[in-house]
């Protein structure tokens, strides 16, 4: 069946005729109609009397047509003839819609860009406030571990050992040997063009022992252990299960957050010492296959570049960037609320926080070692 669209003058008005088929099925035909109808001004009634089983989206596509139809002077349209029920709602739908879209935004000003800034400021201010105060009862918990032993939850200590730092090992391996083979390939690149192969050594060397071993493996940590952080105590607040352990009198900062950090930090610089030594061997490896450096070669090389501080250069900063990526993990799952959707935001709002910190802390560090001639 068709909706033929019926354009008849009426006085100062139209009168629009609305006859057939107004079902969704016949929505295609309807809108083709609709298409022909000339701009229009004044009065229009439209006409239900003869329209068959009228459904929403035809009846908001009359709406949107007859919107779009208006002359130079707005369009008062009326409707007769025992009209669709819903109809009222659709047009103030459509009103509310028009008017959202008809609102400009302020233009920018000093006041609102100062209120702006001053917003942020408070923001930043009382997530600082909250780091500080997370970091003052994670203290009083270690602070009480000297008299009380027990506030460090070795089995839970142990359990988080296991899972950040042994299943940890092969990934972390795994990626150090591959970036290595990857630096000393490229520096053989380069250095053979001067005649300085053995220089490879050097700088893989370097390195991985200062910057890439530690720095690599606390990425692959921030991403692994640092949003199973957030994810794990996220879904616990979500569950009301910290609440619940407040009630018998625990503190969630002793159960879930310390061991948590501890074991991390513990972890983290075994961690690099493994990916040190992963790296290297990527780097022996190398020189072995593309430059043809013998491995008592190489060793002895290694020897010769390395100074009294370059390993634990690199080791020193282990603790450090445990401290940060446990801290964020831990915190932003103790920040989660309400919903599943808001789990999701945090974790990754740790991931990246936890990376960013590192490799800041990371800057931070190498200014500091130049200053002290470390």
């Amino acid at each position: 069946m068709t909706a033929p669209l019926a354009l008849e003058r009426q006085g100062d008005g139209w009168r629009l005729r609305l006859s057939g088929d107004w079902s969704l099925a016949a929505l295609p035909s309807i809108e083709a109609q609709l298409q022909n109808l000339p701009a229009l001004d004044g009065t229009l009634v439209c006409d239900w009397t003869l329209a068959l089983a009228p459904g929403i989206s035809p009846a908001w596509a009359l709406l949107r047509r007859l919107a779009d139809t208006c002359g130079q002077q707005p369009l008062d349209v009326r409707h007769a003839g025992n009209p669709p029920h819903f109809l009222e709602l659709l047009q103030k739908l459509h009103v509310d819609r028009h008017a959202a879209y008809s609102v400009e935004s302020p233009p920018p000003t000093l006041e609102r860009l100062v209120g702006k800034v001053g917003r942020w400021a408070v923001l930043q201010a009382w997530h600082g406030r909250g780091v500080i105060v997370f970091l003052g009862r994670i203290s009083k918990v270690i602070g009480e571990a000297f008299s009380r032993p027990r506030a460090l939850r070795v089995s839970s200590l142990a359990r988080h050992i296991y899972e950040t730092g042994i299943t940890a090992i092969p990934i972390v391996s795994l990626i150090a040997f591959l970036i290595s083979v990857i630096v000393a390939y490229l520096g053989a690149q380069q250095l053979s063009r001067f005649g300085a192969d053995i220089f490879v050594v050097d700088l893989v060397t370097i390195a991985v022992l200062r910057e890439m071993g530690v720095l690599l493996t606390a990425i692959i940590v921030a991403g692994r252990s640092g949003s199973a952080f957030a994810a794990e105590i996220g879904v616990m607040q979500l569950n009301e299960e910290t609440d619940a352990l407040r009630a018998m009198g625990m503190s969630p900062v002793e159960l879930l957050v310390v061991p948590r950090v501890l074991a991390l930090i513990i972890v983290l610089p075994l961690l690099t010492v493994i990916a040190d030594a992963m790296g290297l061997a990527g780097g022996g490896l190398l020189s072995l296959i593309n430059l043809h450096i013998p491995l008592p070669q190489f060793t002895a090389r290694m020897r010769e570049s390395l100074s009294s501080t370059t390993f634990w250069a690199g080791l020193v900063k282990a603790p450090v960037f445990a401290m940060l990526i446990a801290m964020v993990g831990t915190y932003r799952g103790m920040q989660v609320r309400d919903s599943a959707r808001e789990l999701g935001r945090l974790t990754t709002v740790a991931v990246v926080q936890s990376i960013f910190m590192v490799i800041l802390a990371d800057a931070l560090f190498a200014v500091l070692f130049v200053q002290i001639h470390f």
